[in-house]
């Protein structure tokens, strides 16, 4: 849309959204959408009521016009425009992360921008696009875009940290640990002795990294000189980070008080705080780390409250962890057929998430071996395995090669199983620490 034009003289904005309707050939049912239904655009272009803001702003997307144009009816250049939308559209990514339709609008703004030879609004839109697939869980094509981006040199990590925590983030969930690796420790390389808070926020991430790739040590080593000056240095969000860092690191050296410890410091910040979806998250973990333990009863609560605050919006790869933690519970409450559904709804959910699915087919394949579908559940401890492995989660991995030889015996195929037990071995001996 290199140019909107002028709108005829003295026309009312309910004329101006039919010309344009009519324009591009839509009829009122094609225009509307939830928000702007039918029966209200038809009032709206007969003059008899005023679009509300949001109604505008559907109207204009749809349209393909500034807000401001279906408002004023004034000409606004193409740059111009593409700035207004792309703002309208950042926006959107922070208030409805979720929403799969603001990837779309990002994808067009890029394809738009590229035809216009529109550098700013490339890089902006390319940013956006990264980070709303990142959002829906489309790791790989998110990371496509995101490394694009950084290798721009106004994108750097005191500019745009969330940029580059998010493809972080993307490497470590389609199981590439050495690249999130590698990437924060570019990052704090890249930031000065002046950016002390994003120094820690970015040893947080390192450190999770490096839990991930199973170097417990070098976790805690990063962590070692940060920890002690968190309250003066840091604000919520990195505060919460940080515990959340090292209840993983205590979690996956086996130690469930201190993990439980560090997780409640960071629900006290979160709960304090207006984030209901990282609030869910904190408990979906303190769920997980006391069910590797098996402690069923005590995971409930967390699981309750987590479930009742995805209720208020929670994408894919959330309700595929939900899923996978109430599977698990099912299991060691002795409801077999239960967790068989739910795990299954979990490894559907988590299509696009390597790791997290691998936790999926392991909750399922206890269910199916719970079940008595030995060779069901061989099947899926296998996968687990894979994606586990592959994603440095090696205290769960040896969980489910000791499930997987149980299987493997209760089906006669002792060779087996004891080919299981000794990858197992294999797994203990790397990952040094696991009880």
């Amino acid at each position: 849309m290199p140019y909107v034009d002028a709108a005829p003289a003295q026309e009312s904005v309910g004329a101006r959204i039919r010309r344009l309707r009519l324009e591009r050939g839509l009829t009122q049912r094609e225009l509307s959408e939830p928000g702007a239904s039918y029966a209200y655009l038809s009032r709206i272009e007969a003059g008899h009521r005023a679009p509300s803001v949001k109604a505008l702003r559907i109207l204009a997307r749809k349209l393909r016009v500034p807000v401001e144009y279906l408002e004023t009816g004034e000409a606004v250049p193409g740059v111009v425009s593409r700035d207004l939308r792309l703002g309208d559209a950042e926006l959107a990514l922070r208030l409805e992360s979720g929403d799969p339709a603001i990837a779309d609008t990002f994808r067009a703004l890029l394809g738009e921008a590229h035809e216009a030879s529109d550098e700013a609004a490339i890089l902006r839109a390319r940013i956006g696009l990264g980070l709303a697939l990142a959002a829906k869980g489309e790791y790989r094509e998110a990371v496509t875009h995101l490394e694009n981006a950084t290798a721009s040199p106004a994108v750097t990590p005191q500019a745009r940290p969330d940029v580059y925590a998010t493809l972080g983030r993307c490497y470590a969930s389609v199981g590439e640990t050495q690249r999130a690796v590698s990437l924060f420790e570019h990052c704090l390389g890249e930031l000065g002795e002046g950016d002390r808070a994003l120094r820690i926020r970015f040893t947080s991430y390192l450190s999770c990294a490096l839990a991930d790739r199973g170097d417990l040590e070098g976790a805690r080593e990063v962590l070692a000189d940060v920890a002690d000056r968190v309250e003066e240095e840091l604000d919520t969000t990195g505060r919460v980070h940080l515990y959340w860092s090292q209840a993983r690191i205590s979690s996956m050296e086996g130690e469930t008080v201190a993990a439980m410890t560090y997780m409640r410091r960071a629900l006290g910040l979160l709960e304090a705080s207006e984030d209901t979806l990282e609030l869910a998250r904190a408990h979906l973990h303190c769920a997980e780390i006391l069910l590797l333990e098996g402690q069923a009863e005590q995971a409930g609560p967390h699981i309750d409250r987590a479930d009742l605050l995805f209720e208020l919006g929670a994408d894919h790869r959330d309700l595929g962890a939900l899923r996978t933690q109430q599977a698990h519970r099912a299991v060691l409450l002795g409801d077999a057929e239960g967790a068989i559904a739910l795990g299954r709804e979990a490894v559907d959910y988590l299509d696009e998430h390597v790791v997290d699915q691998g936790s999926a087919w392991h909750v399922l394949g206890l269910a199916q071996a719970a079940h008595g579908e030995a060779g069901a559940a061989i099947e899926s401890f296998e996968k687990a395995v894979e994606q586990l492995e592959q994603g440095g989660e090696w205290r769960e991995a040896l969980g489910v090669y000791r499930a997987w030889a149980r299987a493997l015996q209760s089906l006669g195929r002792e060779q087996d199983a004891l080919d299981a037990m000794e990858r197992a071995t294999l797994v203990r001996v790397r990952f040094a620490g696991v009880p």
